[in-house]
């Protein structure tokens, strides 16, 4: 055996358990792209500016999901969910400095799919005096192309991420009232904090698992308009593609079907929403002729055309 071979054999062995989280959001400014928050490295660990994901070790015996948890709150501020799944990054290094002394050294990196809530503060750092100079969020593309510098677990990371893909069944209902130039179609108003927040809504949603499309655009219309719907034949089947953020905060690629029925309701009764802190804000009866001056989803676009079409 040679010298240089007996000196690493003769290193102490360091073995380092951590979890960290990718944590990605729609910029501000959705020109901007996406964005990461990530953790600024102590000027006593680096001569240079240094970001990595947010994150590290865990204490003995202590639930990676929890670790995260508890790391990202103390490096960012900000309360993080993880998702189901993680993957494992492995880094070994047979003579690195750490601590004072030449160690061979193996790090097992545990990192989570995360997200905050939309309504998050800016980041800051809760723990003084640890390994965190301070948490930002940063552009997602000056990170991949380098114009940001990281430690190698972050694009290590990247590579393996994957924003989450939902595939997501609805229900809704055009509902419509009255005759000839009077007649008015009941829509509802998507609150602020969900995908296309402020924007005018067919009454419905998702339906929960094993449940009749009938039956969850019953009790959805209830929800949103507190009125008792008399749903008619199927009237269009519509979907949409697109990339968001959840209501949780979650950035997701979303693909939804929707189910559109025509329906009726009670011509003495007016809308009123039931569901409080819910996806809807606000319900009203709109005439058909003012439909266009109002920001509108794609699938009431989708059921008025086809209403149309068959009348």
């Amino acid at each position: 055996m040679s010298g240089g071979a007996a000196r690493r054999r003769r290193l102490p062995q360091v073995q380092r358990v951590a979890a960290y989280a990718v944590i990605l959001r729609v910029a501000t400014d959705p020109a901007s792209g996406w964005e990461i928050l990530l953790s600024r490295l102590s000027d006593t660990l680096t001569h240079s500016p240094l970001w990595t994901l947010p994150g590290g070790g865990l204490d003995h015996g202590e639930d990676p999901r929890s670790a995260v948890v508890r790391e990202v709150y103390e490096e960012t501020g900000l309360s993080v969910t993880v998702g189901e799944t993680a993957w494992v990054l492995s880094a070994h290094r047979s003579n690195t400095w750490r601590r004072g002394r030449n160690v061979d050294a193996h790090a097992l990196r545990i990192v989570y799919d995360g997200w905050v809530p939309l309504d998050s503060p800016a980041p800051r750092t809760v723990e003084v005096g640890g390994s965190t100079a301070e948490a930002a969020w940063l552009p997602l593309a000056d990170v991949r192309s380098g114009a940001v510098p990281t430690l190698p677990l972050v694009l290590e990371a990247l590579e393996q991420h994957r924003v989450a893909r939902v595939q997501r069944v609805a229900s809704y209902a055009l509902v419509l009232r009255g005759a000839g130039g009077a007649q008015e179609v009941l829509l509802t108003r998507i609150a602020p904090h969900a995908v296309h927040g402020g924007k005018w809504h067919l009454p419905g949603g998702g339906l929960d698992f094993q449940e009749g499309a009938r039956a969850g655009l019953v009790r959805e219309v209830h929800e949103e308009t507190g009125l008792a719907v008399t749903l008619g034949e199927p009237l269009e089947v519509h979907d949409v593609a697109l990339t968001g953020v959840a209501p949780n905060g979650r950035l997701e690629e979303f693909h939804g079907i929707h189910l559109i029925f025509v329906g009726t309701v009670g011509s003495e009764e007016e809308p009123h929403v039931v569901e409080v802190g819910g996806t809807t804000d606000a319900v009203a009866w709109v005439p058909l002729g003012s439909v266009g001056e109002l920001d509108v989803t794609s699938t009431v676009s989708a059921a008025l055309a086809s209403y149309a079409r068959r009348s």
